[in-house]
């Protein structure tokens, strides 16, 4: 194997290892949190709550921020590594100036911020709902009509030409890195934000149907997940995301239906 090569190879699995990682931390939080969680909403249904919600405070609002933001993690970062490993690959040059480890974790790092700005967005939502009172303790909406407007939505916005733009940019990993190249460290920034964009705008609905199912319903997280990661990386994925969009709309069709 040649110095090159192996320095490639070197470099992919410090960076999967560290993803990795990440990814392992980011779930296990979860599922801590999802525990704690749990037995709230059971003492909630027992009756051992108090009957009215009480108001959330800017405290709240940022533990919803930090636990969406921390879900975004867990669920994006895989089906963004792909992505990641070749920005690795294209960056291994000897006339690049930064360490590759550098200008891949200030990729990531844009990646990441773009997810945090939707993780205010959705504790926001969320923050919103509650207030309204229409959240239940599992954090799922209580109304029918707003479930099935999430869910009729998201099918619908699956058949767009924005998530088809979107989804084709994210499949396509070289593609993008090669078109879209920046040098530098802020180059680096950039290609990750404008990645992040993309995947957002891939994803935003569906991260959406948590609404639904219940945010920290972490079946559903873990389905949801699984589901991205197909669409971006398994040959055919864009008529698998086509296809659940019709499923989505009937699910909300029957939501609407139901007495």
């Amino acid at each position: 194997m040649s110095t090159l090569a192996s320095l490639l190879l070197r470099d992919r699995v410090i960076v999967g290892t560290g993803l990795g990682a990440i990814v392992a931390l980011a779930w296990l939080y979860l599922v801590r949190l999802a525990g704690d969680m749990g037995e709230m909403a059971e003492h909630a249904a027992m009756g051992m709550a108090m009957p009215q919600a009480p108001a959330w405070d800017v405290v709240d609002l940022l533990f919803l921020f930090l636990m969406w933001a921390v879900m975004m993690v867990a669920m994006m970062v895989p089906s963004a590594a792909p992505m990641i490993l070749m920005f690795v690959t294209i960056n291994r040059r000897p006339a690049q100036p930064q360490p590759v480890a550098l200008r891949t974790g200030i990729f990531a790092l844009g990646y990441v911020l773009v997810w945090t700005l939707y993780s205010a967005l959705a504790a926001s939502t969320q923050w919103a709902l509650h207030a309204a009172a229409l959240l239940s303790p599992r954090m799922a909406t209580t109304s029918r009509y707003l479930g099935a407007a999430i869910l009729i939505a998201a099918g619908i916005f699956q058949w767009t030409p924005l998530k088809e733009a979107c989804l084709r940019t994210c499949r396509s990993p070289l593609g993008f890195i090669v078109s879209r190249w920046r040098e530098g460290a802020g180059g680096a920034l950039i290609m990750g934000l404008r990645h992040g964009a993309y995947c957002v705008g891939c994803c935003w609905a569906l991260m959406a149907l948590l609404f639904v199912a219940g945010v920290m319903n972490l079946l559903w997280v873990a389905a949801i997940a699984a589901f991205v990661l197909v669409e971006k990386v398994v040959p055919g994925g864009q008529h698998i995301s086509r296809a659940a969009g019709g499923v989505f709309v009937v699910a909300g069709a029957l939501l609407l239906l139901r007495h």
